[in-house]
């Protein structure tokens, strides 16, 4: 049997951060308001089809949006789609000063 221990390692919450991916934050965010573009079309039963029928946005859009294929949308525009779906956005913002950074004086 093998005697080694495995180390449990705690994510930071964002695995875009955990992964070392550029704009780690602008990626979590995006990909939450991506979740929610997602849940909405669930829940209303809406194809990209008739998503686009009801909203002018393109079914393309909205099927990159289903597969997770963010790199064409901004966060902006994915609130906009938000906006479309019939959804308000309220953003609270909350910034925690990393205390492994060290800043010039």
């Amino acid at each position: 049997m093998n005697d080694k221990k495995l180390e449990t390692i705690r994510g930071s919450g964002n695995v875009y951060r955990d992964f070392g991916v550029k704009n780690a934050d602008v990626e979590q965010f995006k990909a939450l308001l991506a979740a929610e573009i997602v849940k909405t079309l669930d829940k209303e039963g809406l194809s990209v089809r008739k998503a686009h029928a009801n909203t002018g946005i393109a079914a393309a859009d909205f099927s990159r949006i289903r597969n997770a294929d963010l790199s064409r949308f901004t966060a902006d525009r994915l609130i906009a789609i938000l906006n479309r779906l019939g959804s308000k956005v309220e953003i609270s913002l909350k910034i925690r000063r990393d205390s492994t950074t060290k800043h010039a004086a």
